[in-house]
């Protein structure tokens, strides 16, 4: 069962949005919720309403199929932040060589997917999985440090040990001809 909410026009830019959505993407709702409460960003407040939100629709989807979904079960699946359009106020900052800048006024649109799938260890959000997966493969491939060039290195190194002492055991008898 999954639900999803947006809020969309919220005040303030994407990129600060996305410092708090970051810390609730994966987690459990009651613990995405008491994250955002004690968070001491202005866009927590928004994104908790888009959350609760989330969870709404999810309780109320449960109820028209007759299933039965309890709230602490659910888990934020997805969410990420969009850019909204930019304002250019009236209003003119100084700039440098004698120009001025105009102010803009950032906005930002926010969705929260919440499920009750009980998969909390797949890869959630917008590109998430790509970092991990792909240098591994690529490194398999590649003769890089994959694990084919790691079995390689460790039979090569018990091989130089074992030489070594014998090495070591020829210059001994050796050193015991020569006295």
């Amino acid at each position: 069962m999954e639900a999803r909410a947006s809020a969309k026009y919220l005040r303030g830019s994407a990129q600060k949005a996305r410092l708090v959505v970051d810390m609730i993407r994966g987690k459990r709702v009651g613990e995405a919720l008491a994250i955002l409460r004690f968070t001491q960003k202005r866009a927590a407040q928004s994104i908790e309403k888009c959350l609760r939100s989330a969870i709404a629709n999810a309780t109320e989807t449960a109820e028209r199929q007759n299933v039965a979904v309890d709230p602490d079960d659910l888990v934020v699946k997805a969410c990420f932040v969009d850019m909204g359009p930019t304002k250019h106020r009236r209003r003119v900052r100084p700039a440098p060589q004698g120009r001025a800048y105009r102010e803009q006024r950032h906005f930002c649109h926010v969705t929260v997917l919440v499920s009750s799938d009980g998969r909390e260890d797949a890869p959630v959000g917008r590109g998430a999985g790509r970092k991990s997966a792909a240098p591994a493969a690529a490194g398999q491939e590649k003769g890089g440090r994959g694990a084919a060039s790691k079995k390689a290195a460790a039979e090569a190194s018990p091989k130089k040990q074992t030489e070594q002492p014998a090495a070591a055991a020829g210059e001994a008898a050796a050193a015991e001809t020569t006295e």
